[in-house]
């Protein structure tokens, strides 16, 4: 099976940037969200971190 999607594979062109653009992505994805952890407010974090904890809201009733 391996050799069916390896010589599939290769019929492809340009199969060779795939690895690359997916890493691409991937580490743009991780400094993006580094760049937001690091910028984000404290308050905007605190509000985040006692969202669910928060018992003054309005109850959802069926």
């Amino acid at each position: 099976m391996l050799k069916f999607v390896k010589n599939h594979m290769e019929t492809i062109d340009g199969v060779a940037n795939y690895p690359m653009i997916s890493l691409l992505i991937f580490f743009v994805f991780f400094v993006l969200l580094f760049w937001w952890v690091f910028t984000a407010t404290k308050e905007h974090i605190r509000e985040m971190e006692e969202l669910p904890l928060d018992n003054n809201d309005q109850q959802h009733k069926p």
